[in-house]
């Protein structure tokens, strides 16, 4: 019951981020490739910072 009041983390918001990212990427696919790689190399992005932070964190 208290999930509801708990910030999430940065690492939460962006793999949420990064799930949005990908499905829009998916979507958009079929109508504009162009644009739907536009989309996927930022949510590679996101995917890399990911890695990192969580990286980081392993370390602590």
């Amino acid at each position: 019951m208290f999930s509801w009041f708990k910030k999430k983390s940065k690492v939460e918001k962006l793999k949420e981020r990064y799930t949005l990212l990908m499905k829009k990427s998916y979507d958009t696919a079929l109508k504009d490739v162009e644009k739907s790689e536009k989309v996927h190399h930022q949510a590679d992005k996101l995917f890399q910072e990911i890695k990192y932070l969580t990286f980081q964190q392993g370390d602590k």
